[in-house]
């Protein structure tokens, strides 16, 4: 384990909740949520180990399109993680990608819980159409994102400097105020920064329920 900051020590005790095939199946809606979602060959799962300081919170595989349900992670006190199923890939039922489609956009406008979104996207390569799409969505939706470019272990430096640009450059094209993140779920870099970014949604959507 990698040194973690005492306020975010509660991503350690992360622990699993359930897989819900639908909306209805999600726990209550109360508390915080940050949802990820990614293409089905991001390496999610990896980064949500990472995140949690844990080898096998999140199930990982060589297959890409493994996550076919939402799975919930608990984080105490309120606060969960919603694993999103993946999305991008081909080689899954028609019937299933169509179900995928439509519930994604469902719970992430439902949900009066949740807090923000961490998209995942590959930092060798170009955003592409379908994350840039689901951007848009959340922009108008109001919805605050973190764009993490995971995998950036496999580029060098100037490489993955170039691709930080190049998504910036795009971002900014379209209008989207988003800053997205180098990371790596291998060496663990930018992974800080993302719980950091994660923690302040957790401690403002709790700061607002208290309100209320």
């Amino acid at each position: 384990m990698q040194p973690i900051e005492k306020a975010h020590a509660y991503f350690r005790r992360a622990r699993f909740v359930l897989s819900a095939p639908q909306r209805r199946d999600l726990p209550p809606d109360t508390g915080v949520e940050v949802a990820v979602v990614g293409r089905s060959n991001v390496g999610k799962s990896s980064v949500l180990n990472a995140l949690c300081d844990q080898h096998g919170l999140a199930r990982t595989s060589r297959t890409p399109g493994r996550t076919q349900q939402i799975v919930v992670f608990d984080l105490e006190n309120g606060r969960r993680l919603l694993d999103l199923p993946g999305f991008g890939y081909a080689a899954v039922q028609r019937e299933l990608r169509a179900h995928w489609d439509e519930m994604i956009p469902e719970v992430l406008e439902a949900r009066r819980s949740l807090a923000g979104l961490l998209l995942l996207a590959d930092a060798r390569h170009p955003i592409k159409p379908e994350e840039l799409g689901l951007l848009r969505w959340c922009a108008q939706a109001g919805l605050p994102v973190l764009l993490a470019l995971n995998k950036a272990d496999k580029l060098n430096r100037e490489a993955a400097l170039k691709s930080l640009r190049a998504a910036r450059a795009t971002l900014k094209q379209l209008g989207l105020k988003i800053s997205p993140l180098l990371v790596s779920a291998t060496s663990r870099d930018g992974i800080a920064e993302v719980r950091a970014g994660l923690h302040a949604w957790y401690e403002a959507g709790l700061a607002a329920n208290e309100d209320k």
